[in-house]
């Protein structure tokens, strides 16, 4: 990949420039990639380890409602848990970039505003894609059969939405956080936000307050539709459960809705 010359004087409109700007965004933060794998190995880990964890030593103990098997059930809940947990790292690269001037820099260019926040959105897609198909991987090989065809492309995509709507959450709170650190302790906001959904068990087992939150989380809509396209669907008295594929796609629109320009509006606003 070579970067595109913005130094040679030309004709072309704004959106070209738009268009330019991100994709320069997009080569420098694969390049940083590229250069330290090990990046993706750790955002991985967890989600990885959970498996492990609730798959082989809870998993005998974990009810589905209605039957059925509990790894079937845990699978699309990990893949929407491992897009959930993918703002941390969003936040944690913004906030470095910016305690390190790296944005001072490019705020001193004549480059757009927006190219900078949505070059680091297509840059977390693109990762997002490669977490996604290892994780998918790794499930396959600990013998998660799920139904193939467009069902499953529909699934992959609704994941990289979710995944898309929380880049500009972590967009937002990367410009916020004083350090890299504090970045880090988001985690403990991301921890309780991934566990009372229906990732691991069903709103239905939970206490009726707890489920009643659970079920309005919108991991829970994206970890309920996935399923339901992987050929494993687990019903739900609610309004919300029994339209899982609506609110899966409604749930991220709302979110790119209100922190889309938060992002554009806070990274307008730091100091030069």
């Amino acid at each position: 990949m070579s970067a595109i010359d913005l130094s040679t004087p030309s004709t072309r409109g704004g959106t070209y420039w738009l268009l330019a700007d991100c994709w320069n965004i997009v080569r420098r933060g694969l390049t940083h990639y590229q250069r330290q794998p090990v990046n993706i190995a750790w955002q991985l880990g967890f989600p990885i380890l959970s498996v492990l964890l609730y798959g082989y030593v809870f998993g005998s103990a974990m009810k589905v409602p209605g039957g059925g098997n509990y790894q079937d059930f845990l699978m699309p809940g990990m893949f929407a848990m491992t897009m959930a947990f993918g703002f941390i790292n969003t936040a944690t690269v913004v906030v470095y970039d910016s305690t390190k001037g790296v944005i001072d820099r490019f705020r001193s260019m004549p480059m757009a505003s927006s190219a900078v926040v949505a070059g680091r959105g297509v840059t977390d897609l693109i990762v997002a894609c490669a977490e996604l198909a290892i994780m998918m991987l790794t499930a396959l090989a600990m013998g998660w059969r799920p139904d193939g065809g467009l069902g499953f492309l529909g699934a992959f995509g609704l994941l990289l939405w979710l995944r898309f709507s929380l880049i500009w959450i972590g967009v937002w709170l990367g410009l916020i956080v004083p350090n890299p650190e504090a970045a880090g302790g988001l985690f403990a906001v991301a921890f309780p936000l991934t566990m009372i959904s229906s990732i691991f068990v069903a709103p239905q087992l939970m206490p009726d307050w707890l489920g009643w939150v659970a079920v309005w989380n919108p991991i829970s809509s994206t970890a309920a539709a996935t399923r339901e396209l992987f050929g494993t669907p687990v019903g739900g008295d609610t309004w919300v459960e029994q339209h899982a594929l609506l609110m899966a796609g409604v749930w991220p629109v709302i979110l790119t809705v209100i922190f889309l320009p938060l992002a554009v509006r806070r990274f307008k606003k730091l100091s030069r």
